[in-house]
């Protein structure tokens, strides 16, 4: 069988990449995806979609026998990162237990490469940006240690099983398809969603915080890459936009996009990297990657896709695990 898996299949990264493979390539997809934070909509016909949680390793073990995929794309996570602290079981559940249960599997049944996207919060904030793959992980928060640890395992089942993987570390992906209806995660989905609701777009701190923004088709082509060439057995490649914004200027960007007379709201400062992009050498060297869309120019595609999606109820959680220390935007 000429089978892929991807999971989160129906998230942005997932259903994206899906589309290109069914498009661009031999190969069939088979999606795993447990609906917490994609929507059906998203998922191309042509892909056999299984719906259910990567926590039941039964479950798991089935689609392997069933469906024996050669290659694996990891992308399902639960990022919001400034909430991990606060959804700490919830994190490491969905984010590292869930995360092994597929490489068990892969292990088990001989796929030929895993390909991981990990999370550019792996570096923290104790570095200098740009970060270079070269630096050793040093996360501040639940999240980042949650994406460590995988990249970890990932390592371990190399060395001991012969699992061929490549660790992708995207940062700040953007696009169609994003959940722009989750409150925690996705900022400039969270801006879209307020814009459209006729909020006014928030900002944690003082908006200065730096980050390089990369639109999800720049990406599809060097995920590929990723799956097919053997020089990126066992790498970690950063992935992503080659120009840096501070928050401030994208919710600007965001605003001319959109044409609204809504001004930013400044909520108090959370605990994340001030600064925090990475440097993309390598993924032109092994992944051809190629930072063809600019932020306006993304943001105007996203948005006209946002303006015709369905008012969705918007994702809220109702108890938190730890409210011990959680920022008032999110108290209940």
């Amino acid at each position: 069988m000429n089978n892929i898996l991807i999971t989160g299949v129906a998230g942005l990264l997932g259903s994206r990449l899906a589309d290109w493979i069914i498009n661009n390539t031999h190969y069939n997809v088979v999606g795993i995806d447990n609906m917490s934070g994609g929507y059906e909509s998203n998922v191309p016909s042509k892909v056999k979609l299984y719906k259910f949680d990567l926590k039941d390793l039964d479950k798991l073990n089935e689609v392997f026998e069933n469906e024996k995929p050669v290659i694996i794309y990891h992308f399902a996570a639960y990022a919001a990162e400034g909430l991990s602290p606060f959804i700490r079981k919830f994190n490491y559940e969905n984010n590292l237990i869930a995360s092994t249960n597929l490489i068990t599997c892969s292990i088990k049944y001989s796929v030929k490469r895993f390909v991981f996207a990990s999370s550019m919060s792996v570096y923290g904030n104790r570095y200098q940006p740009p970060f270079d793959e070269s630096l050793p992980q040093c996360p501040i928060d639940p999240y980042a240690i949650a994406k460590y640890g995988v990249e970890m395992d990932l390592k371990v089942a190399y060395e001991q099983h012969g699992l061929e993987y490549t660790i992708i570390r995207p940062h700040n992906f953007y696009g169609v398809n994003q959940n722009i209806w989750d409150k925690y995660r996705n900022v400039l989905g969270i801006w879209m969603y307020q814009i459209i609701n006729n909020q006014q777009p928030t900002i944690f701190g003082d908006g200065e915080q730096v980050r390089a923004f990369s639109y999800v088709d720049d990406s599809l082509i060097p995920f590929w890459n990723a799956s097919q060439r053997d020089e990126c057995i066992g790498e970690i490649i950063n992935l992503g936009g080659i120009k840096e914004h501070t928050i401030n200027e994208a919710c600007e960007t965001l605003i001319k996009v959109t044409g609204t007379d809504l001004k930013p709201l400044y909520l108090e400062a959370r605990h994340e990297a001030k600064h925090a992009w990475s440097t993309w050498d390598k993924s032109v060297k092994l992944l051809d990657f190629k930072h063809s869309i600019n932020l306006e120019e993304g943001l105007t595609k996203m948005w006209d896709w946002a303006v015709t999606q369905p008012n969705r109820e918007r994702f809220v959680w109702d108890n938190y695990e730890l409210e011990k220390g959680i920022y008032k935007f999110w108290k209940q």
